[in-house]
C-alpha cells in the first residue's frame, strides 16, 4: 500500500513541476551505465500522429513526421560511458533529412558505494539544423535518480537545458524534467507511465498554455539482458505540445573481448 501511495505522489509531483527530448529520443534514463568493453546500439522510432501542421519561423511542421534516431553508447569503465546520437526525420514534402548530432558523456555512482538509490549524471551537447529547431546549439545536464523496490521501479530526471545559439539564449537555464513509474507484471512484461515536460526558464516558468507536457503509458519487454524493447503512445495535453506520438525503442548490447579474457 505504501508503494502504491509513493508512486501516486511521485507522479503527481512530476506533473505539478514538470519537453520530450525534441521527439527524437523519448526516454527516461536509468542510472546504470553500459559496461566496459560493451556497446549499446539503439534505434528510437517516433511517429507524430497529430502535431504542428504549419511551418513557423522557418521550422518544419511535425504533423505525420517520422523521427528515426540512432544512439550508440560505449562503456568506458564500471562508472562511465559516452553516447553519440544521429537524428533524422522523414515526412511528406521534405523526404528523408538529417537533423543533427549530439554527444553525451555520463558518469554514475559505483555500485560498490552501496547507495540506497541509483545516481548518475549525464551531460549532452549537440547541433540540430534550423529547419527542425530554431535553437541550433544546445547543452543539457541531466541528473538521474532511480530505485527498484520489489516489482516497482521509479526514475526521475530533473534536466536543465541551455541554448548556446538560437532565440532561447535569452531564456537562460530551462527546466525540463522527466520521470517514470513502472511495475513488473511478469518476468517478461513491465508496464508503467513516463512523463516528459518543458516548463521554460527556471527563473520564469511558462504559463500552462506554453508548457510542453507529454504522458506516455509504456511497456518494457524483458526478453533478454542483451536486448532493450520499450514502446508507448503519448498524449500532449497542452497547446504547445504535439498531441499524439507513438514511440518504440529497440536496443542491442554487444560485448567485446570477454571471451578472450575468459580463456
Amino acid at each position: 500500500m505504501k508503494l502504491h501511495l509513493f508512486a501516486i505522489i511521485v507522479l503527481t509531483s512530476a506533473i505539478a513541476t514538470a519537453r520530450a527530448q525534441g521527439n527524437y529520443e523519448i526516454q527516461v534514463y536509468g542510472s546504470d551505465t553500459v559496461a566496459p568493453r560493451s556497446t549499446m546500439l539503439e534505434l528510437h522510432s517516433n511517429f507524430t500522429a497529430e502535431g504542428q501542421r504549419r511551418t513557423i519561423d522557418g521550422v518544419a511542421p511535425t504533423h505525420h513526421a517520422e523521427h528515426e534516431t540512432i544512439e550508440i553508447t560505449q562503456g568506458l569503465n564500471d562508472w562511465s560511458e559516452v553516447g553519440f546520437y544521429v537524428f533524422t526525420s522523414v515526412q511528406s514534402g521534405l523526404g528523408a533529412q538529417w537533423v543533427g548530432d549530439h554527444i553525451r558523456p555520463r558518469v554514475r555512482v559505483p555500485e560498490k558505494w552501496r547507495w540506497p538509490v541509483g545516481v548518475s549524471l549525464s551531460t549532452e551537447v549537440g547541433y540540430q539544423r534550423a529547419l527542425f529547431s530554431p535553437d541550433t546549439w544546445t547543452w543539457e545536464i541531466r541528473p538521474i535518480v532511480d530505485k527498484t523496490a520489489g516489482r516497482w521501479y521509479f526514475a526521475v530526471n530533473p534536466a536543465l537545458e541551455r541554448t548556446w545559439h538560437g532565440p532561447d539564449v535569452k531564456l537562460g537555464i530551462d527546466f525540463a524534467p522527466a520521470m517514470k513509474v513502472s511495475y513488473d507484471f511478469t518476468k517478461k512484461i513491465t508496464g508503467g507511465v513516463e512523463y516528459y515536460a518543458d516548463y521554460g526558464s527556471i527563473t520564469d516558468i511558462s504559463s500552462l498554455h506554453d508548457q510542453m507536457q507529454q504522458i506516455f503509458p509504456a511497456i518494457d519487454l524483458n526478453v533478454s539482458p542483451d536486448w532493450e524493447i520499450n514502446f508507448g503512445v503519448g498524449v500532449g495535453p497542452t497547446a504547445a505540445t504535439d498531441h499524439w506520438i507513438a514511440k518504440i525503442i529497440i536496443g542491442r548490447r554487444f560485448n567485446w573481448g570477454r571471451q578472450n579474457e575468459a580463456k
